[in-house]
């Protein structure tokens, strides 16, 4: 069962990482952008930016997170440390440097391996981004949600948090992807993979910020329900990354699919930007 890309995309492959193996598929022909999806997604969210990006002339490699899509689901550990991890080993495998782009939960794995090794980043685009601990009253609302995403009704859970996560417009297939989402979990051991991943915290990726030196541009949708002050938030990135900020409207944590036509412009500007 492919779960991260469709009879006619590009073959799945797999990487080999300590505790298990990640899934991951390449194409295009160019410098190396790899996209990385969040917490309980995969790597078919990114199932409209990927052939717009190829087509502006990069290589693109996505990935799936441990325990989601077709990687293992019988790791130790999750979270963005060990996103991070695997990331890293991905592109020593892969034997270039890439733009990473990564979205929530992605978006703070990011961080960290381009305050680890920067020599395997040229850039970072941060999406709907995760990269530091919540306020407290956010907190709160994430713990709540590890607790409905507990085993056994995680994939119950899910289905009907996720659809709140894309306030504004939403994808033509949101059915189709939801369904697969679903699916994808509810598989043996998966459920408990999730689960550990909603356990994850950001403080690592937020004592990494001041590290990073990387070319960096944040992009929000207006209206992220993940975020008390979406702009607030994504601003407050870029001023401390030295990057730049794109808000898009009508979308919410999920502007690569949402809105991808806006969102792939803003970030293939931002890669044209990088030599």
């Amino acid at each position: 069962m492919n779960t991260g890309s469709t009879s006619n995309g590009p073959m799945t492959q797999h990487l080999s990482v300590p505790g298990g193996m990640i899934a991951y598929d390449i194409q295009g022909m160019g410098p190396l952008v790899l996209l990385v999806p969040g917490m309980g997604d995969l790597r078919a969210a990114y199932r409209f930016l990927t052939p717009a990006i190829v087509s502006a002339g990069y290589t693109v490699a996505t990935v799936d997170l441990r325990g989601h899509g077709d990687s293992d689901p019988s790791f130790p550990a999750y979270g963005d440390v060990e996103t991070a991890a695997d990331i890293t080993l991905l592109l020593q495998k892969l034997g270039a440097p890439a733009v990473i782009v990564g979205n929530s939960m992605g978006a703070g794995a990011a961080v960290i391996v381009a305050a680890e090794t920067p020599n395997l980043v040229v850039g970072l685009v941060l999406i709907g981004p995760f990269v530091r601990q919540p306020a407290s009253s956010t907190a709160f609302s994430r713990l709540v949600l590890r607790l409905l995403m507990a085993r056994p009704w995680a994939a119950a859970a899910w289905k009907a948090y996720l659809p709140k996560l894309y306030a504004g417009n939403r994808p033509t297939d949101f059915a189709d992807y939801l369904a697969a989402v679903i699916t994808s979990i509810k598989r043996p051991g998966y459920a408990r993979a999730f689960s550990l991943t909603t356990r994850t915290d950001h403080r690592q990726a937020g004592t990494s910020l001041l590290a990073v030196t990387s070319p960096t541009l944040v992009v929000m949708g207006e209206r992220d329900p993940d975020f008390p002050d979406p702009k607030g938030e994504a601003d407050w990135i870029s001023r401390t990354l030295g990057g730049a900020t794109v808000m898009i409207e009508d979308a919410g944590h999920y502007p690569q699919s949402q809105q991808p036509e806006r969102t792939s412009a803003a970030i293939i500007r931002f890669l044209r930007t990088i030599a």
